[in-house]
């Protein structure tokens, strides 16, 4: 699929449609019609990327807040909030995607001087270096004071925060990347931060590091409930401080355990990435957060039999003794994308047809632009601005009939007039081809060697008749 390698939105896999969500949605920061239901609530805590705002969108609830964010890192405020941050709320939801937050939480994953940068524009993937750390960038990144482009292009000249998730290999996936030209700050106490595992402790001259990158505790005071006598190696930790004059060391103001997401007892969602998976007993990691499977754990749009490192999830359950009892898991991969143009629009039900595929809009949907620094602060006003005729790229979970967005973004032009579609194919026929219940007239083109059920890119095109047409042959 082409993509132009602007901001881009973090890959959620949808909870459900808002049937009237329009209406019930309110702007700013306190949200009048969020409250909860007297049956089925959870009370707890629930981590996740924010897809939408008017209130906090996070993990498919609307949480109602007060407008004000906790966070040492320069952010009071839910208009300082970007689409893609991940967000820590405590609060109480129901199953109709309305929620009450009691306190919202904001924290950077890192935070620091960008030593180096990539981006491939055609395949949308790069990556940034930053206190000696990796983080992976991919078309689900947002991207917000800079594109991945001109990052890549002059690197040393930006400092970035970065929300994200931490991988099997102690390399992170930006959920957000925020810049800023050197010069300039965060409104954060702290340069830099830095979060990962304990290694090399040596308490006598008080370092350590995180892959490979050093940290000086000498100066360091421990957060909340911690103690610095509780530093060990593998233990997964946060800093925050100054890095000293060449840049190689954090002078650490400031250490906390990340043991302290949840409290015990509490009812928790957290979507992330995979990560230390072990099948034999049923166990792995999200963010720091130990998930253990069992016979009563559900899982929906996965199997079991497909959870491994690297796979991105939405893990239900009750947290006690410092582990997550997963009750639901949750598939959060897209397995379908669509470049194409707006024919209809129906806001009542959120729902659209981009060149003849039904696109399906839920509470999990992150809406972005083509321009980053243009978003709009509301997710009525998000949806309410598509028109007929925008081009548009989506990406989301195939249905039978339809297609759940998980992401779609709104683009200035198309590189040509053909549509793009990659997904499972459900029917063939001497003369076309069905992809979610759109029929492709072969139109010459050849389909052989595709057999149903098999992933396909399809370029295709509408004619003056209303009928659709492949304009070359499909690949998979």
């Amino acid at each position: 699929m082409k993509r132009n390698g602007l901001s881009k939105a973090i890959n959620l896999v949808l909870v459900g449609t808002l049937a009237g969500g329009l209406a019930a949605c309110g702007g700013g920061g306190s949200g009048s019609s969020g409250s909860v239901g007297a049956s089925g609530n959870a009370e707890g805590t629930s981590v996740g990327a924010v897809t939408g705002f008017g209130s906090v969108y996070v993990n498919g609830t609307r949480f109602a807040t007060d407008g004000s964010v906790s966070s040492d890192d320069g952010i009071e405020r839910e208009g300082q909030l970007e689409k893609g941050m991940v967000l820590k709320i405590k609060g109480d939801w129901d199953e109709r995607g309305q929620g009450q937050a009691d306190a919202v939480f904001y924290d950077d994953t890192l935070r620091g001087p960008l030593v180096a940068a990539t981006w491939d524009a055609t395949a949308s993937t790069g990556q940034l270096e930053l206190l000696g750390q990796v983080v992976v960038l991919n078309n689900q990144t947002v991207f917000r004071g800079a594109t991945p482009v001109e990052l890549a292009a002059a690197p040393a000249n930006y400092r970035v925060r970065v929300s994200g998730w931490r991988l099997d290999d102690g390399s992170f996936r930006a959920s957000f990347v925020g810049a800023r030209l050197l010069g300039s700050d965060f409104d954060d106490v702290n340069e830099a931060e830095l979060e990962g595992v304990v290694q090399n402790l040596d308490a006598q001259l008080q370092t350590f590091t995180i892959n490979g990158f050093t940290v000086d505790y000498t100066s360091a005071v421990a957060d909340d409930d911690f103690s610095l006598d509780q530093l060990e190696n593998g233990l997964a930790v946060e800093v925050e401080g100054q890095l000293n004059a060449d840049g190689d060391v954090l002078l650490a103001e400031e250490i906390d355990d990340e043991d302290d997401l949840f409290d015990d007892n509490d009812d928790v969602e957290i979507s992330g990435d995979i990560y230390d998976f072990d099948a034999s007993a049923r166990t792995f990691r999200i963010n720091g957060v130990l998930v253990q499977l069992n016979a009563e754990t559900e899982f929906d749009d996965i199997s079991e039999g497909s959870l491994q490192d690297g796979v991105f999830v939405k893990v239900e359950g009750d947290f006690r003794n410092n582990t997550l009892l997963a009750e639901e898991v949750e598939g959060r991969e897209g397995d379908a994308e669509l470049d194409g143009i707006i024919q209809q629009i129906d806001l009542d039900n959120e729902l659209l047809v981009v060149s003849g595929v039904r696109v399906q809009l839920t509470a999990n949907t992150l809406i972005d632009d083509d321009d980053s620094d243009n978003d709009l602060r509301n997710r009525v006003d998000d949806i309410n601005a598509f028109s007929v005729g925008d081009y548009v790229e989506v990406e989301g979970r195939q249905r039978t009939d339809h297609l759940e967005a998980f992401t779609i973004e709104r683009e200035d032009s198309d590189e040509d007039d053909n549509f793009e579609l990659e997904a499972r194919i459900d029917a063939i026929s001497d003369t076309s081809l069905t992809v979610m219940n759109l029929e492709i007239l072969l139109n010459g083109f050849s389909v052989a060697g595709l057999q149903v059920g098999d992933e396909a890119e399809v370029e295709y095109d509408q004619t003056i008749g209303g009928e659709y047409v492949l304009t070359a042959n499909p690949e998979n």
